[in-house]
């Protein structure tokens, strides 16, 4: 009797365990990897997708931004029949109140006392007419952080100029001075790409934006962009999306 009692007693917390054993080596089902397997698509398809929004949004700001001022450009060369930046500081006062810069008057931006005088009047012209927002002071030299409020910048932080040059990739070694806006530099190669499919042709050395010098730019590196945004190995070259490049420029051509 004592021999059954314990046989009785003994045998049942030895198949609790043995159970228990059994259910924690079980690990996860078919159907529970799959659920996680979902979360993680659905989470990874969020985030590609975000990043596709914001590049977007990056290229409808820089497009944006492009279109205003080459507006208020011509807008301030019909009302005023003189180009901004070059119109002489002293004449110039007289229409809009409060310019204190101004060119040397011969009809283009170029050269007056440093290349960056009318190409810095030109930002205190047009904001001080109303044609774009700013205060915008002018200036003889480059802008840097320290004084940001001579020029205005592209979403990336890199500083525009609207100038006559040829700073600009060409199939002519030599190309003519055309007045461009330097998109400024910092943009991403994909954006800078998708920006140019999207005003031109998508290609850096055709149509009316263009790849920007990588040496030698009048306004050296602010007007300069890197050599690996473009696969010139390819014919005609490409933008190179694969080299992942972040620090491009291009100028487009007014």
């Amino acid at each position: 009797m004592v021999r059954f009692m314990q046989s009785r007693i003994s045998h049942p917390p030895f198949k609790r365990v043995t159970l228990m054993h059994k259910r924690l080596q079980q690990g996860f089902t078919l159907v529970e990897i799959a659920i996680v397997l979902v979360i993680i698509g659905l989470l990874l398809g969020g985030i590609l997708k975000g990043q596709e929004l914001i590049t977007s949004a990056r290229v409808r700001n820089l497009a944006d931004q492009n279109s205003g001022i080459q507006a208020a450009y011509y807008g301030f060369v019909d009302r005023y029949r003189q180009v901004p930046g070059d119109w002489p500081a002293a004449n110039a006062a007289q229409a809009i109140p409060g310019v204190t810069t101004g060119g040397n008057g011969n009809g283009r931006l170029d050269r007056a006392n440093t290349d960056w005088t009318e190409a810095l009047a030109l930002w205190e012209q047009l904001s001080k007419a109303g044609f774009i927002q700013g205060p915008y002071i002018g200036g003889d030299s480059a802008p840097t952080a320290a004084n940001s409020n001579i020029a205005p910048r592209n979403a990336f932080n890199g500083f525009m100029v609207l100038y006559r040059s040829n700073d600009y990739l060409d199939t002519d070694s030599t190309p003519p001075d055309r007045l461009n806006l330097t998109l400024g530099r910092g943009i991403p190669v994909n954006v800078m790409r998708e920006l140019d499919l999207k005003v031109d042709d998508g290609l850096p050395q055709f149509g009316v934006m263009r790849h920007a010098l990588t040496s030698g730019a009048t306004f050296g590196e602010i007007g300069q962009s890197v050599a690996s945004c473009v696969d010139t190995g390819e014919t005609p070259p490409i933008w190179n999306i694969a080299g992942n490049e972040e620090m491009c420029n291009a100028v487009y051509l007014y």
